[in-house]
């Protein structure tokens, strides 16, 4: 009878696959890295653009209220050093 002869087909098929998991999961993590950075970004710019025009939205409101104070009659005709 011969001797069996060890086979190493498994092994090197596992350490194969092992290899593919790890290089997947490393493109996984970077194209969501890089998908995680570019909505971070358009974020960013979004707000800006609304605090931009909320800002203009406030400058108006604010002179609309200047204007109606500068307009209103605020003399009562009662002498403030006089109230007590």
């Amino acid at each position: 009878m011969e001797p069996e002869k060890k086979s190493n087909g498994a092994l090197v098929g596992l350490v194969v696959i092992i290899i593919i998991l790890i290089i997947g999961g490393i493109y996984l993590f970077v194209s969501n890295k890089n998908k995680i950075e570019l909505q971070n970004q358009e974020a960013e710019l979004k707000m800006e653009e609304e605090s931009q025009n909320v800002t203009d939205q406030d400058t108006s409101a604010l002179d609309s209220l200047e204007q109606d104070s500068n307009t209103t009659d605020t003399d009562i005709g009662v002498d403030v050093d006089t109230v007590n």
